[in-house]
């Protein structure tokens, strides 16, 4: 939330689903499941570009950057 604030982000469009707590943290299928969450909302909403955040274990994350190439995603 201090990142929203920060850096003037639309709270509207982040974690819009929910998060761990809400959509469960399976062990091992939690990047998965936020990647597959990912792709149907860039489908659902017809978007080109989103961005998620996939721990790996051990502290350890990376960011995933998906784009939607289907016809129907907008394109800036």
């Amino acid at each position: 939330l201090a990142c929203v604030d920060a850096w003037g982000v639309d709270p509207g469009i982040v974690n819009t689903r929910g998060g761990a707590i809400a959509l469960g943290h399976p062990l091992g299928a939690s990047g998965g499941r936020l990647l597959g969450t990912l792709a149907k909302v860039l489908r659902e909403r017809r978007e080109r570009w989103g961005v998620a955040a996939v721990c790996i274990g051990v502290g350890q994350a990376l960011a995933v950057v998906l784009e939607n190439v289907s016809d129907e995603a907008g394109r800036a």
